[in-house]
């Protein structure tokens, strides 16, 4: 029924009023009415949804449980929609991310679409949501599926942002590898390092981080597909399951199985959680090393001025010549949104009631916005800021040249109590070091000019960079 822009559509509740020309059905108009609140769902969640009902269409098809020309229409009608554009394929997809917790109105929508599509396409052929596109499927495994073939698909981006950002730091750590500078502990003057050393941390840190990926990741491969309502597999024809698997990982080009205890599949998101764990873990290592750059850059005048900064916009809109490391605060900013998703994740992974997860939208879009944010302000950072960094290197010199850690050098020589001696000499009297130590009278000035020579100190001559 037809009245004026809209359709009349009834479903288990009775009737719905839907405008005319969308695909949508019943269930997703109720749901569009009823829920308004948040972002939309992701669309990388709608095109798995579609990957996952090709799949099942094909699998439905093979075991005889579907006919050809039910299943290859719905096969054909997903592939017409898998073909647009994200803004095009939003169209027919209006649901937010907070709706019901296990999916199920995403789930339907996609369901209502693809019916409504192929029986446009083939008139007459009657295409049920449920009964044919739905067959052997329950929102409480698709939804699951599709969280994990998202996030795999999003820990990929993530490595290669996080390693493009390894790459622009190995040219720096090469590049200063014997440039010395003052080392800081507990945020006081310590021994020398080399400014190619200090990097070779950062560097370390995201290697370890990526190993960390590397190593947790595997268990996004388990799908908990097959498991319809709650994990026992009612409904499901035998090898449905392995035959999905099959073809979302060719799909996908990614090695999915469902050898998986369906039941954990459906309440439990542990993968989701302690992978998105080893993604806060990097958060927090990129924090550090963008703070530190930030810091080491601070001034011109009165900051730590030891690093250059590229200038990539003007800072201030009172301050005229003001420039601002923005590109770290992009990181660190886009960082502590990790922290916050994590603990969103980690509430919401506890949240498995007997049978069910009722927090999977929150979950795959906080873990979905962690991954998307961390990878692109990383790869900026790399090439707006690390790219084109440069050392202060009088800073650098003047700093050590006023440093008193040095007078470590000399403990081995004349004893851990004289040094101390010199180096407060020196800070209360405001000498130099090398004036301190030869007033002290323990030290002559050939000896000083032996024992202390900071590049030495670093034993930066004696190695090559870490990561060459």
């Amino acid at each position: 029924m037809v009245e004026n822009n809209y359709r009349i559509e009834s479903d288990t509740l009775g009737p719905v009023k839907i405008p005319k020309d969308a695909l949508w059905g019943p269930q997703t108009q109720r749901s569009k009415n009823n829920f308004h609140a948040g972002a939309l769902m992701p669309i990388a969640i709608i095109r798995a949804l579609l990957h996952i009902k090709k799949a099942a269409a094909l699998a439905n098809m093979k075991m005889g449980k579907q006919t050809a020309q039910k299943g290859q229409a719905i096969v054909d009608a997903i592939n017409q929609l898998l073909s647009l554009d994200d803004e095009k394929l939003r169209v027919d997809f209006p649901l937010h991310i907070y709706q019901t917790g296990s999916g199920t109105q995403t789930n339907m929508n996609v369901n209502e679409v693809v019916a409504n599509l192929a029986n446009k396409n083939n008139p007459g052929l009657d295409i049920l949501p449920n009964d044919d596109v739905n067959m052997g499927q329950s929102s409480n495994d698709t939804f699951p599926t599709a969280m994990n073939l998202v996030a795999v698909g999003a820990v990929d981006t993530l490595k290669k942002s996080i390693s493009h950002l390894v790459d622009e730091l190995l040219i720096k750590e090469k590049e200063y590898w014997t440039t010395v500078k003052v080392g800081r502990t507990h945020l006081q003057d310590a021994v020398p390092l080399t400014f190619g050393q200090e990097i070779s941390g950062y560097i370390s840190a995201l290697n370890h981080g990526l190993d960390y990926l590397k190593k947790l990741e595997p268990t996004l491969d388990e799908l908990p597909i097959g498991g319809t309502a709650v994990g026992t597999g009612l409904n499901a024809a035998d090898g449905m399951a392995e035959s999905i698997a099959e073809t979302l990982s060719k799909e996908y080009g990614h090695t999915f199985k469902v050898e998986t205890n369906k039941f954990f599949g459906l309440a439990n998101h542990s993968g989701l959680d302690v992978v998105h764990g080893a993604i806060k873990t990097i958060a927090a290592d990129l924090f550090k090393i963008a703070q530190d750059i930030r810091f080491l850059g601070s001034g011109p005048r009165a900051g730590l001025g030891e690093l250059e900064l590229p200038a990539n916009e003007p800072g201030s809109s009172i301050m005229p010549g003001k420039v601002n490391p923005t590109q770290a605060e992009a990181v660190t900013m886009a960082a502590v949104r990790v922290f916050g998703n994590d603990t969103t994740i980690t509430v919401a992974a506890s949240q498995g009631n007997f049978e069910m997860n009722v927090y999977k939208p929150v979950m795959i879009a906080a873990f979905l916005e962690s991954a998307e944010i961390l990878s692109e302000t990383t790869v900026a950072f790399a090439d707006k800021m690390i790219y084109g960094m440069k050392i202060n290197k009088k800073q650098m010199q003047k700093d050590i040249d006023n440093s008193l850690m040095t007078v470590t050098a000399l403990s081995p020589h004349i004893g851990y109590h004289a040094a101390a001696e010199i180096a407060q000499l020196a800070d209360k009297e405001g000498l130099t070091l090398r004036q301190a130590a030869l007033k002290s009278g323990k030290v002559t000035e050939s000896q000083y000019d032996k024992w202390i020579d900071p590049l030495q100190m670093t034993k930066a001559t004696q190695t090559k960079p870490i990561n060459d």
